[in-house]
């Protein structure tokens, strides 16, 4: 492989793929550096245990792009999408059970056994949330404009910019004018907290908490607390799984995106280097010329994309007198909080759940389990961890791919994921090494409360804590959105305020990953738009 390149790629996660190929169709040389064994980033499938492949992070896709898919050709490179129907199950202690799905008319009996207002209700909140995550979707399909007076002295911005700026912010105005009479509801969402939300639009308390729950992924915030109701809309704006705001699995484990990204980048000539960790962005009077390798190889191009977060960026592989201190220090701001931990099972047979007996696979076990039976459940659950402390009785989020997906797991077995909250990653007393086992044991006994056979066909187990997340993954904090996100670190002040367009105070080097706009989630939106700030460079 040749040592030269048009444009590097740091980190080969799918956002770093998604941006390399961009550049290799436009028919540039390129080759992206990944630190791990195989590319994937958070979006792989690991054989943990003999014939048990495993989504170790990220694990169900929605907000991935469709004109993403088309344009890269992913299904034809191997990427299939499974849906999940129904795609939600919550169970109650008194065996009771919430399942919804992308049939209405099925959700609605549903939701009527607890209320009949809010199956009336509930038509017209989801038509609210199509309309607002319709309205708002092109603004995630090119780069954020930087529309802040910001001074002169942090960046010099030419008419050109200004002039592309001003169009993004119009498109953002007549976007916001089409809510029409929704807008003052629409700026709740966008800006203010879920609870409230939730308890205005329902009554039934099984119903508000399993919608809140799409409020606090990956986030370290209480459902009281503004900004979580943007992270609810952000979980809905997607439609891979084929309906909006449905999600579904990925054939083969979330490894099926990046082997269909891996698999178009060589067709287009990538060069995908694997353990290959960065440990230094080289620059020459302000501007970038390669990248060196923990293993002492260096890398030569005259542009940099770095799909990893800002903190490594810019505090880690670069030298402090290489950025403005004015930037150094919004980059040092940047909060990443995180109160995530990831449990992945080996199992003899799925859980049956007391509300919702079966034999085997039934219906429930297709989408997303919900262990989180009362808002007041999440409040005490985030309680804990603001004081220092794993939840005593933690949110989890329960898939089961195998439901749906046979290649995962030998006949007749499974593979579980509990995605838990919350988890936060510094804690009061001791550490997450010490612990993580225990706080284990803890989720499966919650989850035994619902499901008694899960403790006894549990064959296999791995733990991550938000301590491993960083470790494994490169997640600063063990943020799974690389930086959290509230309103002040969304659209035009992400990564920092005047940097919102994956452009830096270094020339040729750019941000292609979830740092940038529009943010986290395996969405792809962030490698597009940075390979086309690139190339119209």
């Amino acid at each position: 492989m040749s040592d030269s390149y048009d444009c590097i790629v740091i980190g080969g996660g799918h956002n770093g793929l998604i941006t390399a190929a961009y550049l290799a169709r436009a028919g540039k040389r390129v080759c992206v550096l990944e630190r791990r064994e195989l590319p994937g980033g958070c979006t792989v499938t690991e054989e943990l245990w003999p014939g048990y492949r495993v989504s170790t992070a990220s694990y169900v896709v929605s907000l991935l792009r469709p004109e993403i898919i088309r344009e890269l050709k992913l299904k034809q490179h191997g990427l299939e999408i499974l849906p999940r129907t129904p795609s939600s199950f919550t169970p109650l202690l008194d065996d009771r059970y919430l399942l919804m799905g992308p049939d209405m008319q099925a959700t609605c009996r549903e939701i009527a056994k607890f209320s009949r207002r809010d199956a009336e209700a509930y038509p017209r909140y989801s038509a609210w949330l199509e309309r607002v995550a319709e309205k708002l979707e092109p603004v995630f399909g090119e780069p954020a404009p930087d529309p802040l007076p910001l001074p002169k002295s942090w960046r010099k911005i030419g008419v050109g910019k200004r002039l592309a700026d001003t169009r993004r912010m119009w498109s953002l105005y007549q976007a916001l004018e089409q809510l029409g009479d929704d807008l003052p509801e629409s700026i709740e969402l966008l800006a203010g907290a879920v609870r409230p939300i939730l308890e205005r639009w329902f009554e039934a308390e099984v119903l508000r908490a399993t919608l809140a729950t799409d409020g606090i992924i990956g986030a370290f915030s209480s459902i009281s607390s503004p900004g979580t109701a943007y992270v609810l809309l952000h979980h809905v704006m997607g439609e891979a799984g084929g309906d909006r705001g449905v999600w579904g699995y990925v054939r083969g484990g979330m490894g099926g995106l990046a082997d269909a990204l891996a698999s178009v980048c060589r067709e287009l000539k990538v060069d995908i280097v694997c353990n290959a960790a960065a440990s230094r962005i080289v620059t020459r009077n302000g501007k970038v010329t390669g990248v060196a390798t923990a293993d002492h190889r260096f890398f030569e191009a005259s542009v940099v994309a770095s799909s990893i977060d800002a903190n490594w960026t810019f505090l880690r592989l670069l030298e402090p007198d290489d950025l403005p201190e004015t930037f150094r220090s919004a980059i040092e701001r940047i909060d990443y909080s995180s109160a995530s931990a990831k449990i992945n099972l080996a199992l003899s047979e799925p859980p049956r759940f007391r509300a919702y007996p079966t034999s085997g696979i039934g219906p429930h076990h297709h989408g997303t389990m919900h262990i989180a039976p009362t808002l007041e459940y999440i409040e005490k659950a985030y309680t804990d961890a603001l004081l220092g402390r794993p939840s005593e009785e933690p949110v989890l989020e329960i898939t089961l791919p195998t439901s749906v997906d046979e290649t995962l797991a030998p006949p007749g077995k499974h593979v579980m994921s509990m995605f838990v909250q919350y988890a936060p990653y510094s804690l009061k007393d001791g550490s997450w090494d010490d612990i993580k086992e225990s706080f284990a044991d803890r989720c499966v006994d919650v989850l035994a409360r619902y499901a008694p056979n899960v403790p006894d066909s549990i064959e296999h187990r791995q733990v991550l804590s938000p301590v491993d997340l960083e470790r494994i993954y490169g997640l600063t904090g063990g943020n799974i959105m690389q930086g959290a996100m509230p309103l002040h670190q969304l659209f035009f002040c992400r990564p920092v305020p005047g940097w919102a367009d994956h452009r830096t105070p270094v020339r040729g080097l750019y941000l292609c990953g979830a740092a940038s706009h529009p943010g986290g989630g395996v969405m792809g939106s962030c490698g597009k738009n940075a390979a086309r700030a690139i190339l119209r460079d």
